[in-house]
């Protein structure tokens, strides 16, 4: 499918989608009169929560991953079909070591070609997930790759050109968890008090499966649900205990943009992000996400009250997007967002407060508070030995998305970097619309934000794969290109821009 057909299906199934959006607002308030009609279960009332899932741990020494159309639980007694590489909502957890070696069987049982990306992974070109290397319907893909990254929370989803958005939107998305002996000797929360979290939004159509079919207006923001889900369960809560838990977050989201903050407005200790845990822990109030980005905190719920609940929420914010994305006004703020630029759009705007997962305090024990030790170092990158700097303009407008006035080519290489060079890439964003960029098989340092917030931020220090670039910020990051050759992405990871051409193929010679 090339980017006009795209569109052009977009559009109609845009228009088509608003009948069955109206048919599931009225299943949330006549009863379930239209569902029973439909021969569909009851939905949960509206603020009901459903019990947090965790999805089953499994290595990955001679794993196999079945990409199929599954029906699945996103609540109790609330079966929906769901795209999945496992037998859950979601894939299972992945969990390496550093040092393992990694082989994974990929099964295709869609009725769609489709590949996997190990997010945030230094990887062979071979076992990257490049779109050129979807495999159809009834066939399989061999991953084998030695584990070489630092522990940490990464994560992997489907990768297929044009369709990235819906098949990660539908449940082909997983954790994926690294461990070594350096943050072994640290003393952080595990077992039950490590808790990794997918977060994505979704919207269900009348007919029980997820509604996914970009509007005109949503081609260009993005796509945003009507409700948060956690590991692929819908409006979920987790009990726990008067201590302190790990809390790794995915945002796995199509394109939303997560300000992350607690209900009760007591602080997080972050730990760590994208590349693993940070030279020095810092206690922040909120925390801003944008897709593909990962944090991971400490939440300390020993002087919390036994039956209290405390919310994990994406707190209300401006919107970055500026007025006139469309020659109409976009809206902006507070999930108002509602303004002519969103005709046809539906979901929670950007920047609108939701609840993303409810923790109820109903055991009491004794508090263990993590004290900030020494965390791992992280080898500093100094900027001036850079070799050279590139600059990427990113585009959007007129219904077009691109990098440098050029839409993705499967086969044009638009940049060559020398191996074992430091390069410093400068992200300029001119555009209407947030970017959160992301470079795979390196792991990048933040160095520089001019424009917009003209800063860098806590949780972009250390070492990063994916960087948030709003409108008018230009953001530089230095990393050096020293562990495999071979042909590689960066693209916006806003799954709708990218799937309309925002990507880009660099190689490593």
């Amino acid at each position: 499918m090339d980017r006009r057909q795209f569109l052009a299906h977009s559009s109609v199934a845009g228009l088509a989608t608003l009948a069955s959006r109206t048919a599931f607002a009225a299943t949330l308030t006549d009863g379930g009169r239209l569902r029973r009609a439909l021969g569909l279960p009851d939905l949960p009332p509206p603020f009901e929560r459903a019990p947090l899932r965790m999805p089953p741990s499994v290595t990955a020494d001679g794993l196999t991953l079945r990409a199929a159309a599954r029906r699945v639980e996103i609540a109790p007694g609330v079966p929906v079909e769901a795209w999945s590489p496992g037998d859950g909502p979601v894939g299972p957890t992945i969990r390496l070591r550093t040092g393992d070696t990694a082989r994974i069987t990929l099964e295709n049982a869609l009725n769609e070609p489709t590949i996997l990306h190990w997010h945030g992974l230094r990887v062979p070109e071979i076992a990257d997930g490049h779109p050129r290397l979807a495999i159809p319907t009834g066939a399989t893909y061999q991953y084998e790759f030695p584990v070489i990254d630092r522990a940490g929370t990464y994560w992997y989803h489907a990768h297929p050109h044009h369709r990235t958005g819906v098949q990660a939107y539908r449940g082909m998305a997983g954790l994926l968890v690294i461990g070594d002996a350096a943050e072994d000797a640290l003393g952080l929360p595990n077992g039950e008090h490590d808790l990794p979290l997918l977060i994505q939004d979704r919207r269900l159509a009348a007919d029980g499966t997820f509604a996914y079919e970009p509007a005109m207006h949503e081609q260009m923001e993005g796509f945003f649900g009507d409700a948060a889900f956690a590991n692929g369960i819908r409006l979920p809560s987790k009990s726990v205990e008067t201590t302190t838990y790990r809390v790794r977050v995915v945002n796995g989201t199509t394109s939303r943009i997560l300000r992350l903050a607690l209900s009760n407005g007591q602080p997080f200790t972050l730990i760590g992000n994208d590349g693993g845990l940070l030279p020095t822990p810092e206690t922040l109030t909120q925390i801003d996400m944008g897709t593909g980005e990962r944090v991971d905190v400490l939440i300390d719920f020993g002087k919390v009250a036994v039956g209290s609940r405390v919310m994990l929420m994406s707190a209300a914010f401006e919107s970055p997007a500026r007025m006139g994305g469309m020659g109409m006004g976009m809206g902006r703020g507070m999930g108002g967002g509602m303004g002519m630029g969103r005709m046809g759009a539906g979901g929670m705007a950007q920047g609108a407060a939701m609840d993303l997962v409810e923790f109820t305090v109903d055991r009491a024990v004794k508090p263990v508070a993590w004290k900030p030790r020494t965390l791992p170092r992280i080898a500093t990158l100094d900027p001036r030995t850079a070799k050279r700097t590139r600059t990427f303009q990113f585009n959007s407008a007129m219904m077009q998305h691109n990098i440098n006035g050029r839409e993705f080519d499967m086969e044009r290489i638009d940049e060559t970097v020398r191996f074992g060079d430091t390069e410093v890439w400068t992200f300029v964003n001119d555009s209407p619309f947030p970017h959160p960029v992301h470079m795979h098989e390196v792991q990048f340092h933040v160095i520089e934000r001019l424009g917009g917030r003209a800063r860098i931020m806590p949780w972009e220090r250390g070492l990063k794969d994916v960087v948030l670039v709003n409108p008018g910020e230009r953001v530089s990051v230095a990393a050096t290109f020293d562990t495999y050759r071979g042909r590689f992405l960066m693209h916006c990871h806003n799954m709708v821009h990218e799937d309309m051409g925002m990507m880009m193929n660099y190689a490593i010679v």
